[in-house]
């Protein structure tokens, strides 16, 4: 029988993390999207990175493939993904889900609070 641990250690050796910084650097790049993974309660009361797409990590099943009729465009197989919630481990489960699906690069950026707390472009919140 699994863990919640034991699903984040897997999810944590095949979705890369970086650091905010590094981060920072990718926002705003043309082949580079930002995906927010967390419910859109929690986003709209702390507002989330900048142009980032929100798409609730219970959901990004649907809205990453593209035979159903809730899939987004701005993701495809060969775009820089850069997914972020509220502390790291929902970006990396979703994160695992989306390299499974077939895309290639798949990165984990952390929490909200650390992007905000180191400049990072915002948008929303109250």
């Amino acid at each position: 029988m699994k863990t919640a641990k034991d699903y984040l250690d897997e999810a944590s050796k095949v979705v890369e993390r970086i650091d905010v910084e590094q981060a920072k650097a990718q926002h705003g790049q043309p082949e580079s999207v930002f995906i927010d993974v967390r419910d859109s309660a929690e986003i709209e009361k702390s507002g989330t990175v900048e142009g980032a797409l929100r798409i609730p990590r219970g959901f990004i099943e649907f809205a990453a493939d593209p035979d159903t009729p809730f899939y987004d465009s701005r993701l495809t197989k060969d775009t820089n993904l850069y997914l972020l919630c509220g502390a790291g481990g929902q970006a990396a489960l979703a994160g695992k889900t989306l390299k499974e699906m077939g895309y290639k690069s798949v990165t984990n950026i952390g929490g909200f609070k650390d992007w905000k707390e180191a400049g990072g472009p915002v948008e929303g919140g109250q």
